[in-house]
């Protein structure tokens, strides 16, 4: 049974700008999932419509057997603690310490601060950054602050990791670092969404790989590669 389930999606912003067309994808529980495709071909609008900062025009998006566009409000936020979501462009708090940027995601949500104070630590040490607590953003590498990202992410415990674009700002040596923590993650029993350009990282992988062209899928393959048209 898929975990995740995008049912005859399209997404239409206007006549001429069309983002994703009839869209049939099934993500099952624990895969590992590579989206690939030039800029504008769909992969951020797909992220995007399963925790519903975007409504399809057609179709209906199933997460854990739940159409997410009709949750009410109220239950909007506990699905979004379910999806971890990871950024290419960090997002972090600039004010704020790598611990009270990890923290700030429990505190928004009402967790107690003796919760807080044990599962911060922890989720810390998971990503390789216990002796960075008291660094500031401006304090960290590129892969430092990609690693404070995702545990911001983990900090939920989530059943899924979206990560979009999670290298694009990082050398290489500092990309690989930050995939080899997605396997890592996936392996505890995440499943991992990776929307990506980088076609090394994404044929090293040898995992399930799914290709968007203009708004359509054109391929999907376990064991992918990256290939375009």
């Amino acid at each position: 049974m898929s975990l995740i389930h995008f049912q005859k999606i399209s997404k239409i912003y206007s006549p001429k700008c069309t983002a994703l067309d009839n869209i049939e994808l099934q993500i099952n529980s624990q895969e590992f999932v590579s989206i690939v495709g030039r800029s504008g071909s769909g992969k951020t609008t797909l992220l995007r419509l399963l925790i519903a900062e975007e409504k399809p025009t057609k179709g209906r998006v199933f997460f854990n057997k739940q159409d997410v566009h009709r949750l009410k409000d109220g239950y909007l936020p506990k699905l979004r603690r379910r999806i971890g979501m990871v950024f290419q462009d960090f997002k972090l708090l600039p004010q704020k310490t790598v611990y009270e940027n990890v923290a700030f995601a429990m505190e928004v949500m009402g967790s107690p601060e003796s919760e807080i104070k044990e599962t911060v630590p922890q989720v810390l040490d998971l990503v390789g950054l216990p002796d960075k607590t008291s660094n500031f953003p401006n304090e960290l590498s590129g892969g430092e602050k990609q690693r404070t990202a995702i545990a911001r992410a983990l900090i939920h415990q989530p059943d899924v990791i979206l990560a979009d674009e999670p290298t694009g700002n990082l050398d290489p040596i500092h990309s690989w670092e930050i995939i080899r923590l997605l396997l890592k993650i996936n392996e505890l029993g995440r499943t991992v969404i990776l929307a990506t350009h980088n076609k090394e990282i994404v044929n090293t992988l040898e995992k399930r790989v799914v290709s968007l062209d203009e708004g359509r899928i054109v391929r999907d393959e376990q064991s992918g590669k990256y290939m375009l048209y």
